[in-house]
């Protein structure tokens, strides 16, 4: 038989079963068939049209059961035919622009939508009816699949009413593939919608879903790909998110950067620079051990980390090198940790293991090792940042954190073509970057190195050395250090 005609014979049949039973069997053989790309091609509105019918019928006996808890007893079989109806439905929209249309202009998103609607109203735990659910939203992504004309209509349908129930609900499938529909509808002026007050509650179902789901790639999808694209939609965002819920957004944002999509941030980087400052001492009350926990304090963490991915990145480093404050803040905050650890044995004070074999699990380990890194990105070639932190008496106190400090690991910096020496710290990159080109932070630390306050071993990993020269001391290079 000629493949046209297969599927039109099966069709016929699919309308002719009187019994969900005879319907079921033939649903499921013409969903094989639309597994393939040529029974697709060759598909008819007629087809469709008892496809139609079934997902007709199956809204009335739901609506029933929703009024009536007794006609649910009944309503299995008819369930089970109806995702079979969806599996259909959903393979034939595979690749095939012209089913989706045909679908689309029989009016089965509407009826769709609207039986789907009806499905979150049943009170039941039949398993039947929520894999009812499921395939009506796959179908739903399908029809949806690379179709402006689908998208537009399944969004003036859908939004926001049937996208909240689905993303808050208790089931994960139901959670992803209403995602997956979001993803796919959403454009620039859609995810600019969000910013609304009504509509904001639609963000954050989809970060409480990255949340609650971190394996969910839609949800990864909506956030990374469209609402962090919106600086104004996360704003909004971050102002309404609990402490925890900021964590998550921060860790989202800090892997975009990561993987080198830091200009998506450009406009982001001012108000993340500004929440740091506003909070940031607050990491301090993690010295105490009964703080450990500190949800806002774990904020300022991430937001440390985000913005030294930021300032490591040339596109964004002068917008945060003149962001006001932001260095006074990170130095001010060294200078208090750094005390705090000096007056008290706590996770701040500087631990010199023997073995390096001790595991700290503590949320605060390398926090000082992060700011003074943030310290030495903001004053890369910037001279007005060099002479900030000399009069903020930050130079001492970096070269007070050159020693090795278990509990603030510095990252390996690179190792040198030359001797192969592996810079380990952080801020010999940053007296190299305060140093660099400025002669008053370079005669400071000559004077210190004299004055027996700095450990000439330390000058040396930064490439430098005191000479006096005409009764004065000098401080040179003696090899070149490397840029970060």
């Amino acid at each position: 038989m000629a493949e046209p005609a297969l599927l039109e014979a099966v069709a016929g049949r699919l309308g002719q079963a009187a019994a969900p039973s005879g319907c079921l069997a033939t649903a499921r053989q013409l969903t094989g068939l639309f597994r393939e790309a040529r029974h697709r091609e060759n598909a008819t509105e007629h087809v469709f049209q008892n496809l139609m019918q079934i997902l007709t019928k199956a809204t009335s006996e739901v609506d029933v059961a929703c009024k009536d808890v007794s006609a649910l007893a009944h309503l299995d079989d008819s369930l089970l035919l109806l995702s079979e109806c969806f599996r259909c439905l959903r393979n034939a929209c595979v690749q095939c622009a012209k089913n989706q249309d045909i679908m689309r202009s029989m009016g089965l998103i509407e009826a769709s939508v609207h039986l789907i609607q009806v499905l979150q109203k049943l009170e039941t735990d039949l398993e039947s009816s929520l894999t009812a659910f499921r395939c009506g939203l796959q179908f739903l992504g399908n029809i949806a699949t690379g179709n402006i004309d689908s998208q537009e209509r399944i969004w003036k349908l859908a939004f926001p009413a049937l996208f909240m129930p689905c993303l808050n609900h208790r089931d994960e499938k139901i959670v992803e593939y209403c995602s997956m529909i979001l993803f796919t509808c959403l454009n620039p002026e859609r995810t600019r919608a969000l910013e609304e007050e009504n509509h904001l509650d639609i963000a954050l179902a989809v970060l409480q879903a990255c949340r609650k789901y971190p394996e969910s790639e839609w949800a990864f999808l909506i956030v990374t790909n469209h609402l962090l694209k919106c600086p104004e939609l996360v704003k909004a965002m971050y102002a309404r998110l609990s402490n925890q819920e900021r964590t998550v957004l921060l860790e989202l944002i800090l892997s975009e950067i990561s993987d080198k999509n830091s200009a998506v941030f450009k406009e982001m980087d001012m108000f993340l620079a500004s929440c740091f400052q506003e909070k940031c001492q607050s990491v301090l009350r993690l010295a105490s051990a009964a703080s450990s926990d500190d949800e806002e304090a774990l904020v300022i963490l991430r937001l440390l980390d985000t913005l030294c991915e930021m300032t490591s990145d040339d596109g964004q480093l002068e917008r945060l090198q003149a962001c006001p404050d932001l260095l006074e803040a990170a130095v001010r905050t060294l200078q208090l940790a750094h005390l705090s650890g000096k007056q008290a044995t706590n996770v701040f004070t500087p631990i010199h293991a023997t073995t390096g074999q001790e595991q700290i699990s503590h949320p605060a380990v390398g926090f000082k090792s992060h700011l003074i890194r943030l310290i030495a990105n903001l004053c890369y070639s910037n001279k007005a940042n060099q002479d900030k932190v000399y009069e903020l008496d930050g130079i001492p106190l970096i070269l007070d954190n050159c020693s090795i400090d278990d509990n603030n690991p510095c990252i390996l910096l690179m190792i040198f073509e030359s001797c192969k020496e592996v810079i380990s710290q952080w801020a010999v990159y940053a007296i190299h970057n305060l140093t660099e080109q400025n002669e008053r932070n370079q005669e400071l630390i000559a004077r210190m190195e004299q004055q027996g306050l700095v450990d000439s071993s330390i000058l040396e990993k930064t490439g430098l050395k005191v000479e006096r020269e005409d009764q004065k001391l000098i401080l040179r290079s003696i090899r070149k250090t490397p840029d970060l």
